[in-house]
């Protein structure tokens, strides 16, 4: 495989940017596409060159492929990295990157196409004794019998679209009398999102975790993980807050997990980064959800409890090298959560709040990465993602990444626009995420947006700090001294918990 000279990011945003930067750091020159909206975005200044290539709409921009394709033939790049959303996922994509004489930066477009079907993923996985929830093993369609596997299996059952992600055609069905409705609805959103209506019927598991487990193939038939990622805080079963490692899990089934997501990747003959996703039971029981043929949203915490670049490490297996390490020689050091924030409203149903970031500043100090694709003064645009940044702070301890994610969060400023900062530090402060004893429904159990807005409980070392401040104000105004100018705090903090 040839050496990688230029590389055509397809993407926008942090995801962006952090590919570049490990690029430039191997001395790989590097192409933006960008659209319309973002014509002034960071990852549009920092590449060595930039197109763009078409309106705001992501349809009519970031998913175009031939328009992608074209610019990196223009550009003479070598390769496309093509991030996380997007063109990410599509089999079709990595085909034709192939097909140009151009390496993709993923996995096969075979392994993309099987794990890109929830029902031939399992089947494949099934081979390898990887275990899996109870429930069809293809898409149902008679509804009658479906009632009678679903009476089988045992209420609450799950409906769920074939393909696609991210909660959509996704139904959750606790009787029999409700199971015609809930099917019929399924199967629309299923085919109105992605343009399948195929579903299947699963066994839902009642008090959920969401572990996951990053893992590298190479195309020499070498397989590790990278350990896990806990990810059950969710809104709208997005995740919010991300860890690593666990702090359920015991040595014994961190091994057993972790070699059942590397058999997952050998049932699809996987190679590059790649993501296998579990559910995991009040008594630990695990079961294969799906895997997610790409890099990670939360990839970092993996970087920083491992100490490796991820995206180095899928150029560099694109370009045909072996891993660099075995399983036995990968090892966890301390504990790193990341925090997303996003412009959303946590008191308004987590709804969008799209606007300019008068403010922004981002928190410092030794521990804490922010991957962010934004400035003081830019707009965040309503045509994409509404994620700001990515803050991760690392640690020794689990207990001492929290510490820190509160102070970091505390330093983070921001105005303009509404975040969830202030929902996050609720979470890092709440009794179930401290102990560890919570699950995906988190929200649902203790969040009310209320809870923002109520005052914390000041502790003696806060209040005597309250105390030393109001008696310097007082002297202050006794000399009739001036004010020293004045501090704009981030709006978040007026609903500190």
């Amino acid at each position: 495989m040839k050496k990688i000279k230029k590389l055509l990011v397809a993407n926008r945003g942090e995801i962006a940017l952090r590919v570049m930067r490990s690029a430039r750091e191997l001395g790989i020159k590097t192409v933006a596409v960008y659209s319309e909206a973002d014509r002034q975005a960071l990852h549009v200044r920092f590449a060595d060159e930039a197109v763009c290539i078409g309106p705001a709409p992501s349809a009519q921009s970031y998913l175009v492929m031939d328009k992608i394709l074209e610019v990196a033939l223009q550009t003479k790049s070598d390769a496309i990295h093509p991030g996380y959303g997007f063109l990410s996922e599509n089999e079709d994509f990595a085909a034709k990157v192939r097909q140009k004489g151009l390496i993709f930066i993923g996995p096969s477009p075979e392994s993309i196409e099987l794990m890109g079907s929830k029902l031939a993923a399992k089947a494949a996985v099934a081979k390898f004794d990887v275990p899996l929830v109870p429930g069809t093993s293809e898409p149902i369609s008679d509804i009658p019998a479906a009632k009678k596997l679903a009476r089988e299996i045992g209420y609450p059952i799950l409906i769920k679209a074939s393909a696609g992600g991210g909660g959509k055609g996704m139904r959750i069905v606790n009787a029999e009398s409700d199971f015609e409705n809930q099917m019929e609805r399924a199967v629309s959103e299923a085919k109105s999102a992605f343009g399948d209506g195929s579903v299947f019927i699963e066994k839902y598991v009642t008090q959920p975790r969401h572990i996951e487990f990053q893992i590298f193939g190479d195309q020499h038939g070498n397989v590790v993980h990278l350990f896990e990622r806990e990810c059950s805080i969710q809104r709208r079963h997005q995740k919010v807050i991300e860890e690593a490692p666990s702090s359920i899990l015991t040595p014994e089934l961190r091994a057993k997990m972790g070699a059942a997501a590397v058999n997952v990747a050998r049932a699809a003959n996987y190679y590059n980064a790649g993501t296998v996703e579990f559910i995991v039971d009040e008594n630990l029981n695990f079961y294969f959800l799906e895997m997610n043929t790409r890099l990670q949203v939360e990839h970092p915490v993996t970087e920083q409890i491992t100490g490796l670049d991820l995206v180095k490490l899928q150029i560099k297996i694109a370009e045909g090298e072996k891993l660099p390490f075995t399983q036995d020689q990968l090892a966890i050091h301390g504990h790193a959560i990341e925090v997303r924030v996003y412009a959303e409203d946590p008191a308004n149903n987590f709804l969008p709040d799209i606007g300019t970031l008068t403010t922004y500043k981002r928190p410092q100090g030794h521990g804490i990465r922010v991957d962010d694709g934004f400035e003081q003064g830019m707009s965040v645009p309503f045509y994409y993602d509404p994620m700001i940044a990515k803050m991760i702070c690392h640690d020794e301890t689990r207990e001492r990444a929290i510490e820190k994610t509160i102070r970091a969060i505390d330093e983070y400023e921001i105005t303009g626009l509404e975040t969830t900062l202030g929902f996050c530090r609720f979470v890092m402060n709440h009794q179930a995420f401290r102990t560890g004893n919570f699950d995906t429904k988190f929200v649902e159990n203790y969040f009310k947006p209320e809870l923002l807005k109520q005052a914390p409980i000041p502790d003696e070392e806060m209040l005597t700090a309250m105390l030393a401040i109001e008696l310097k104000e007082k002297s202050r105004k006794t000399s009739m001294e001036p004010a020293n100018g004045t501090t704009q705090k981030s709006n978040w903090k007026k609903n500190r918990v």
